[in-house]
């Protein structure tokens, strides 16, 4: 079996470079920069910008969430005293038939 040789290209006889190297000139005029990883501050700023940044996104929604939340407590609770009125003594002279049933002391009978 094979050597362990280099791959070569079989159709022209030669080395073909490994991956990213597949046997073009080098590439001149691209410089890359780099910094290292124990001098990077990948959490600079975020006890700061959690506050503010919280904040500024918060005052912006709340013109969105906070008038339906308003209505629809004041809406229920609306309903919950009308209930309560109506299922008390005084909310069922209210109706007609019950301030009739009362005058007569009896049910109404039609």
């Amino acid at each position: 079996m094979g050597g362990g040789g280099d791959p070569l290209d079989t159709k022209h006889g030669k080395w073909i470079g490994g991956w990213g190297n597949l046997g073009s000139q080098p590439q001149k005029g691209i410089i890359t920069y780099a910094l290292s990883a124990n001098r990077q501050r990948p959490m600079a700023g975020v006890t700061n910008a959690m506050f503010f940044n919280t904040y500024r996104r918060c005052r912006a929604q709340f013109l969105y969430v906070v008038p339906p939340i308003a209505f629809a407590y004041l809406l229920l609770n609306w309903a919950t005293e009308k209930n309560e009125y109506y299922n008390s003594k005084e909310g069922r002279m209210h109706s007609p038939e019950a301030a009739a049933e009362a005058v007569q002391g009896g049910p109404v009978r039609g």
